[in-house]
């Protein structure tokens, strides 16, 4: 057996309507790969319509911090199953999530911007939105916005920190504009405290890139801000994908240690390759 000591902490569960596979699936997955360590994070509750058919019910609250309680409960021992949540930041929806968050005891929250103002810009289903957009002012915006969810020091992971780029759209090569806003929210993230996803999710997608861009990680880990891995895994097939790629990248810029989380707090593990 190769074990993989790289926690896995992004994958989801069929409450948020576009995943597959039972919490004890994915953890069967993990073990067959080699993690000794996961956590699920699924997509969190939102107040009223926002975003409703991509995400999880409040009422499924207590049915998936159950399945996810027994699993890790029953693998004690085997594999370290951590209880997260992806939660989204949304600017007027803070106190809500804030009530969330602390409605249980989290291991972790991740914090995602998946939305900039009514448009859901990595949504299939409205990707001819982005005709409407200058594509650098987009990219200025989103930045802008994962600033902002740093700096409400709600969540311990950023998620996904460049997500915008999903479907391949892609700003002058080099814009002043949009480093710039990457660097302030860069420096958001430090002073938070949070660490940066690194997430293989984008090389499934159009882009076909790690989240974020090798530019941003190496910024990042000049800076000394933590990283956690996340696969955003969405079946149980999809466990730990990419994952040395990730770290790979991570240790041609000098990273050499990996985020992991038990209540909320960060220890820091030295990283080695499977």
């Amino acid at each position: 057996m190769i074990f993989h000591p790289v926690p896995d902490y992004h994958m989801h569960t069929p409450r948020c309507n576009h995943a597959i596979g039972s919490v004890q699936e994915y953890a069967d997955a993990a073990m067959r790969f080699g993690l000794k360590e996961i956590g699920m994070s699924d997509h969190s509750p939102m107040p009223g319509d926002y975003d409703k058919a991509w995400r999880m019910d409040r009422s499924a609250m207590p049915d998936y911090l159950g399945e996810v309680e027994r699993v890790r409960d029953a693998c004690k021992g085997v594999l370290d199953l951590r209880v997260g949540l992806e939660a989204d930041f949304h600017p007027g929806t803070e106190g809500y999530v804030k009530e969330m968050i602390a409605s249980y005891p989290w291991d972790y929250v991740i914090g995602s911007v998946h939305y900039i103002d009514d448009w859901a810009f990595d949504n299939p289903d409205t990707i001819d939105i982005w005709e409407q957009w200058n594509i650098e002012q987009a990219y200025c915006a989103y930045f802008d916005l994962v600033t902002r969810s740093a700096e409400s020091r709600m969540f311990d992971i950023i998620g996904h920190p460049d997500l915008i780029k999903k479907f391949g759209h892609r700003p002058p090569e080099n814009s002043v504009r949009v480093i710039k806003a990457e660097e302030r929210m860069l420096q958001a993230v430090l002073a938070s405290g949070a660490a940066l996803e690194i997430s293989s999710a984008g090389l499934r997608k159009p882009v076909g890139e790690i989240y974020p861009h090798k530019r941003i990680v190496e910024r990042a880990a000049s800076l000394g801000i933590p990283f956690a891995f996340g696969s955003d895994a969405h079946s149980p097939s999809e466990v730990g994908h990419g994952m040395e790629m990730c770290i790979s990248l991570l240790t041609a810029c000098g990273v050499r240690e990996i985020a992991s989380f038990k209540a909320r707090k960060r220890i820091m593990r030295q990283i080695t390759h499977a």
